[in-house]
């Protein structure tokens, strides 16, 4: 069982950010994730001038300074930047941290800052058509061992090469954000690598809905002729410890959060986690967590790797050895 970390990119200062991912890297956590975007959301007026750093350039400075985390976002908009762009970006990225590089990418939903600089936000289904484009691009020039041919609606490459190279093979991993069950989930079944409830989203984060996204998922990858367990099951859950009623109540409500979200006394936390555990998910990633103080992340690093954890759970699950 494998935790990670959504660290915030905005209403903080870099100073803050590296911090935490050298605590990160020190600690037992896996993964370090950012998100992608150019104003804070939800888009509060009072809130467009706070700081918002941009996601790719924090994360190619915390490649550089981390060894051991596998890192990524959580995830890039592909309204923001040509896809042929990403996977340059992303094979960079790849050598930097020598092959720890996660690509995490969906259709982009944020209105506001669209408006806010200038870039076109089509229609629901134009989005979605140009992220499996998209997708279907960046996998492309992945897997070539030379330049590529792409003519799509959208995008187009005229024998562009990818080099370097991704530093992994057989490719970077491709997770795909969203879970929406006509379009998204079937993108990922024929594109992706990893899927990721998210739940800032605002939709439940119960076990059972985690099992419906993913008995849809196997769905789709048997319309594609594809294993679904292939595709690496995640969840990205906001987390909140907190014996004070109060303050839970406001994390869950003043953003909106699900059934099942992970806010309340600590042992309710691990057992809403550990929920999770059981029905199948592969990693857990936490959000919400304050980068004020990085021992705010060495506390929950102790939560969830110090008997009794979340990963008991996982644990007594394995049959033992003959």
């Amino acid at each position: 069982m494998k935790f990670g970390a959504q660290v915030g990119v905005y209403r903080n200062t870099w100073e803050e950010i590296a911090r935490v991912a050298i605590t990160m890297d020190r600690g037992r956590w896996d993964s370090i994730w950012f998100a992608d975007h150019f104003i804070p959301p939800p888009g509060r007026p009072v809130e467009e001038d706070l700081t918002s750093h941009e996601g790719f350039t924090v994360l190619s400075a915390v490649a550089a300074m981390t060894e051991r985390l596998r890192m990524g976002h959580l995830v890039l908009g592909n309204t923001y930047r040509n896809p042929g762009l990403v996977a340059k970006m992303a094979s960079t990225v790849d050598h930097i941290s020598q092959g720890r590089f996660v690509l995490g990418i969906g259709a982009a939903w944020f209105k506001r800052e669209h408006e806010a600089y200038g870039w076109d936000f089509p229609s629901m289904k134009e989005r979605q058509d140009r992220f499996e484009e998209a997708c279907a691009l960046i996998r492309g020039l992945f897997l070539s061992d030379g330049p590529v041919d792409f003519q799509g609606a959208y995008y187009k490459l005229d024998k562009a090469p990818l080099s370097p190279a991704c530093f992994q093979g057989p490719h970077i991993p491709i997770l795909v954000g969203g879970t929406g069950e006509k379009r998204t989930l079937r993108t990922l079944a024929r594109y992706g690598d990893i899927m990721n409830l998210d739940g800032w989203a605002g939709g439940p984060m119960t076990a059972e809905y985690f099992k419906h996204k993913v008995d849809v998922l196997a769905k789709h990858c048997e319309d594609w002729g594809r294993d679904p367990f292939e595709i690496k099951k995640t969840v990205l859950m906001p987390t909140l410890v907190s014996d004070d009623g109060d303050q839970v109540e406001a994390f869950v409500k003043g953003r909106n959060l699900g059934e099942g979200t992970a806010a309340g006394p600590k042992n309710m936390v691990i057992d809403r986690i550990g929920e999770l555990i059981d029905a199948g998910a592969e990693e857990v990633m936490l959000g919400g967590i304050s980068t004020v103080l990085p021992e705010n992340f060495q506390y929950i690093d102790c939560l969830l790797y110090t008997s009794p954890s979340p990963r008991d759970r996982q644990k007594s699950r394995m049959p033992s050895s003959a």
